[in-house]
């Protein structure tokens, strides 16, 4: 039993991690989408999107708790996190940055109202909560049950770690979000590293697919099984400790130099 809360720790430890990278860049934008407001409103504004975004989010998890074990939904999932995933790290290769997404966002949002703007601050997180709620989604199906009662088609225990990933996003959004953009600025790696993990859970995730009663694939307890946890969290931990320690983009100045 202590071996099995440990899985469910750890996962949620991982998951609240990966949160926090990917939560910097949506915390920018939010920022941005108020930005147009009086000084007195902005921080008003971005409360009140948050706790329309945690209703927002709720609403999600509680509808897709239903859905999570049926495996067209898997499936998909699996997709796009994999497409999202992978679509950064050739990005993040291969093109070059968008640097003018903040001034899109500010020149759409410039003119709204306060309830407007809250709107938007809503939707825009819930559009942004998707590829962590998926993730989350993924990492909780792959733990093994817990002796709490089903919600929905989920799992108790594998429910409540989505559940608070979901509300430790917006917790990470509203204050320690600073601490991540600064960390992002120090080690720019680590956010294709966040999208890399994204498409590894993707792939998780399609390993639930194809192990699903209905599918077939692979062996329904292969999944839980203890060589697939160790190639998947050995994994996990090498992309970490890769975009951790990859050289920045000072250090490669300096070589240059």
């Amino acid at each position: 039993m202590d071996s099995l809360w440990l899985e469910y720790a750890w996962t949620l430890l991982i998951l609240i991690g990966l949160e926090g990278l990917l939560s910097a860049d949506n915390a920018l934008v939010l920022a941005v989408i108020a930005k147009h407001l009086p000084e007195d409103q902005k921080k008003r504004a971005i409360n009140y999107g948050i706790i329309m975004a945690f209703a927002f989010r709720f609403a999600a998890l509680f509808a897709i708790s239903f859905i999570a074990n049926v495996w067209q939904i898997q499936a998909i999932g699996a997709a796009y996190l994999l497409y999202l995933g992978l679509k950064h790290i050739i990005k993040a290769r291969f093109g070059k940055e968008n640097e003018n997404i903040r001034e899109e966002v500010e020149e759409e949002a410039a003119g709204k109202g306060f309830w407007p703007t809250v709107g938007k601050i809503a939707l825009a997180d819930l559009a942004f909560a998707i590829d962590s709620i998926l993730a989350a989604v993924a990492l909780a199906l792959g733990l093994p049950d817990s002796p709490l009662d089903d919600f929905g088609g989920m799992d108790g225990g594998q429910f409540i770690v989505v559940v608070i990933g979901g509300i430790a996003g917006l917790i990470l959004i509203k204050y320690a979000a600073t601490w991540f953009v600064k960390l992002l600025d120090q080690r720019p790696a680590l956010e294709t590293t966040a999208y890399a993990i994204v498409a590894w859970v993707g792939v998780k995730l399609a390993v639930i697919t194809l192990a699903h009663e209905d599918i077939g694939v692979l062996d329904h307890d292969f999944p839980h099984s203890t060589v697939w946890t160790l190639i998947f969290y050995g994994v996990l931990v090498a992309i970490a400790l890769i975009g951790w320690f990859a050289p920045t983009n000072k250090s490669l100045e300096k070589e240059k130099l």
